[in-house]
């Protein structure tokens, strides 16, 4: 039975309104909470940003609200690598630990993660990546890629 492509489109394009509440903290600091999804081959992808003031939190759920495994990353000196461990989950895997470390080389800030992303699918890892890079830039948290350069 083959699907028709019109309704994914629907639905994506109205999963994907975004919603985002700012609370001011006492000391003029700020939170910034944004959600949205996004459907990519009829899988669904949901999103949660918590800007704090130093860091960012993320949560990445794939067709379910479970928290999957946490991760933390953060830039150490002296020669500004990135360090990840992970916090709740187990032995640390590639998928959420990968997008720790690279988030952190985008925003220049400590990030929690929390990925539900199956292990098995890294084109689903990949194109939740790309989504959430292009959504922490439309927001201001990450540096663009710069013209020219290569990494």
């Amino acid at each position: 039975m083959a699907r028709e492509e019109p309704d994914v489109e629907a639905l994506n394009e109205e999963i994907s309104s975004d919603l985002v509440f700012n609370d001011e903290v006492k000391d003029g600091g700020g939170v910034q909470i944004t959600c949205f999804s996004e459907v990519v081959n009829d899988v669904a992808l949901h999103f949660q940003i918590l800007r704090l003031p130093k860091q960012i939190y993320v949560w990445i759920g794939c067709d379910s609200a479970k928290l999957g495994r946490i991760y933390a990353a953060a830039p150490t000196r002296p020669k500004d690598m990135i360090s990840v461990t992970s916090i709740l989950g187990g032995a640390s895997d590639n998928t959420g630990a990968g997008i720790a470390r690279r988030l952190v080389l985008k925003t220049g800030l400590n990030i929690i993660l929390a990925c539900n992303i199956p292990k098995n699918s890294p084109m689903l890892e990949a194109e939740a990546e790309k989504m959430l890079v292009q959504k922490l830039i439309q927001l201001g948290y990450a540096r663009a890629k710069a013209e020219g350069s290569s990494s």
